[in-house]
């Protein structure tokens, strides 16, 4: 397997906007977190990579996500079970270039990558309305109103988060509490990362 640090070199070397480093890092992170809480432990570096490496062709290749992602992490020689795992987060989801992708989610690792992904970044962009900044002081309540409210966040599909909590059986305020406790509890170690550039 890939190691994290060469895993990290090669998502900077197709991704320099600091958006969207943060947002692999937090992804990263919160991947780590569910492993841990689901009883993979023992697979938690792996579940981070995954997160980490999930948008990799996003800000070079934004029309073709998912479709250019194996190109670029074969180069920097990952294994095809992590390029399964990065594009299976796009499965359903009909990119710029007008290819649906279809790389079915099918380990539990998938399927949670699949349901966070969009709602790391809404819980992001909730975290960024509040006085702290923080998801640390935030509430299941509050994160609900915000995501009932569809001008809210409107790039980050519901349909996707609810089709993610569907896969893996889940009721939607599970995921949503859950996803939620994961970004609270990482958030320090992503701005420290952030810090260290």
């Amino acid at each position: 397997m890939i190691s994290r640090n060469d895993a990290f070199e090669l998502l900077k070397k197709y991704n320099k906007d600091s958006f969207h480093i943060q947002h692999a890092l937090t992804v990263e992170a919160v991947m780590k977190w569910y492993a841990e809480k689901l009883g993979y432990a023992d697979e938690a570096e792996y579940w981070g990579i995954v997160g980490l490496l999930h948008d990799i062709d996003f800000e070079l290749y934004p029309e073709e996500h998912c479709l250019k992602a194996p190109e670029l992490l074969r180069g920097g020689g990952v294994g095809e079970d992590i390029i399964h795992a990065v594009c299976s987060h796009g499965y359903g989801i009909t990119v710029g270039c007008g290819v649906t992708i279809d790389v079915e989610p099918v380990r539990e690792m998938e399927k949670v990558l699949f349901a966070a992904d969009e709602l790391t970044g809404l819980i992001g962009a909730a975290a960024l309305m509040r006085p702290s900044k923080s998801t640390k002081d935030m509430e299941l309540k509050s994160l609900k109103k915000k995501y009932k409210s569809r001008g809210f966040a409107a790039g980050c599909s519901r349909e996707v988060i609810e089709r993610g909590a569907e896969q893996l059986g889940w009721e939607l305020d599970k995921l949503l509490e859950m996803t939620l406790e994961a970004m609270a509890a990482t958030e320090d170690t992503i701005a420290e990362e952030m810090k260290e550039g």
